[in-house]
């Protein structure tokens, strides 16, 4: 069975490791799924560089104000059910019942 080519460093090397696919000369890790996400043209990081996909749980990694309010997003809060999508602000969820954009770059995979 042939596997596609590293992402990063288009190695032909790749290979299955049970759970992901594999690269042994840069190292790099991914998802199957993750080339048919990138081939769509949507690619969303987190500020760790780890790819998010729609219902990804993320947690926030600095305090973030909500413009047009007093309320800050304290560092650490947990969001569930993210949803993808272009912009400046590439995420799409609920924090405590209210709908919010967030950039992925104060997010990290959870």
């Amino acid at each position: 069975m042939t596997y596609p080519n590293c992402p990063q460093c288009q190695s032909e090397f790749t290979y299955h490791d049970g759970v992901q696919l594999v690269c042994p000369e840069c190292g790099h890790e991914w998802q199957e799924n993750e080339i048919a996400k990138q081939e769509e043209g949507l690619v969303v990081k987190d500020a760790n560089g780890a790819l998010l996909q729609d219902g990804d749980t993320v947690v926030l990694i600095k305090d973030l104000k909500v413009k047009g309010s007093s309320q800050v997003i304290k560092q650490g809060t947990k969001v569930k059910g993210i949803r993808l999508q272009e912009g400046d602000h590439n995420i799409s969820c609920k924090i405590d019942g209210s709908g919010m954009n967030l950039k992925s770059e104060f997010v990290k995979k959870a």
